[in-house]
């Protein structure tokens, strides 16, 4: 009688159950459903807002090309995805400049100067 080096129980007796097979299927669900999680991450990643207003403020000044006697901020979202900007306003005698910060990344997205 010939004797398998395969052990078929373990040492409780109980019989060794095979590790279950992975489809393609089940691959494929996993897979989309890592991509699903990345694009839904980077998305709500873009509609935060890192960059607070005093800092818009200190970011836009430059580009007002004046010494302004009032200004005003207000936080915008734009486009399909509601992407925030800060509009910061300018003005001082017959001038008003308005200048739009991405407050995600603190970059200048338009400059608007008016007489």
């Amino acid at each position: 009688m010939a004797t398998s080096s395969v052990p078929r129980s373990d040492e409780l007796g109980e019989p060794f159950r095979r590790a279950p097979r992975v489809s393609r299927r089940g691959v494929l669900a996993v897979l989309a459903l890592f991509a699903v999680t990345f694009l839904v991450a980077q998305s709500c990643q873009e509609s935060q807002v890192r960059i607070d207003s005093q800092r818009a403020i200190e970011i836009a000044r430059p580009q007002a090309g004046f010494a302004p006697e009032r200004t005003q901020v207000r936080l915008v979202r734009q486009g399909l995805n509601g992407q925030p900007f800060w509009a910061v306003s300018f003005s001082g005698g017959a001038r008003i400049t308005t200048v739009r910060i991405d407050a995600n990344t603190g970059t200048v997205a338009a400059v608007n100067k008016e007489r």
